[in-house]
Order: structure tokens, then C-alpha cells, then sequence
């Protein structure tokens, strides 16, 4: 997450393109492309198109999964297996914390780039 500019990786996935190609994916939230690949073979929700050459084509509501995904395993320490039931069992209240969570972080970012430019005047 960017302390700068108080996005999270998920939020800066969110423009008007219609696809991302896994390295974009990758690149949101600071993990290897080998990683994308070895999740969505985990995760059998998420389903990339491919183009003609095979290249996986992710929509935002993958992107969006795969935030839940970081969310459970990189941030909270959960394994896959725990991720994967967390997200199937009740997906609705899974995407409605994992929002909460992400919006607490952005409003702790926004008053920790506060606190720093009050230091700066002082």
C-alpha cells in the first residue's frame, strides 16, 4: 500500500479499462506473475478470458477476488485452503469486510500523511 498517494493495490486496479493482463495484475499488488497463475488455479472463481495467443485477460471482478485473495493470505496470514472456504462460505459478508478493512486503511493513511506535514511545519 502507498502511503502517498492512500491507495490500496485493489483501488488502484479501478479505472475504465475493460481488461488487465496478468503482469498489471501482478504488478496492483506487488507479487510475482507466477503467483496470479498458481492463484487462479487454486481459486476455481476465478475464470480469465484469453485472447488468441493464450494471454489471460482479467476483468475488474477478477482483480477484485484477487484482492480478497491478498487480503486473507498475505495480510492476514490465512492459508489457502482457509481463504478459499472464507470466500466461498459467504462471499458477501467476505467482500463487505474486506471493503471495511480497505477503507480503514485509506482514512489510517490519509491521517498518517496529516500527522507527517504537521511534523513538517513544526
Amino acid at each position: 500500500m502507498d502511503v502517498q498517494n492512500n491507495t490500496t493495490p485493489a483501488e488502484e486496479v479501478k479505472s475504465s479499462k475493460l481488461y488487465y493482463s496478468i503482469s498489471e495484475v501482478a504488478a496492483r499488488f506487488d507479487v510475482n506473475t507466477s503467483l496470479i497463475r498458481y492463484w487462479e488455479a487454486e481459486f476455481d472463481f476465478i475464470n480469465p478470458q484469453k485472447n488468441n495467443k493464450g494471454n489471460r485477460l482479467f476483468t475488474q471482478q477478477d482483480i477484485d477476488l484477487f484482492g480478497l485473495i491478498y487480503h486473507y493470505v498475505k495480510e492476514r496470514g490465512m492459508t489457502l485452503d482457509g481463504a478459499r472456504r472464507k470466500i466461498k462460505e459467504n462471499r458477501e459478508d467476505a467482500e463487505n469486510t474486506y471493503q471495511i478493512v480497505q477503507s480503514l486503511k485509506k482514512v489510517r493513511n490519509t491521517l498518517l500523511s496529516l500527522k507527517n506535514n504537521m511534523d513538517d511545519l513544526s
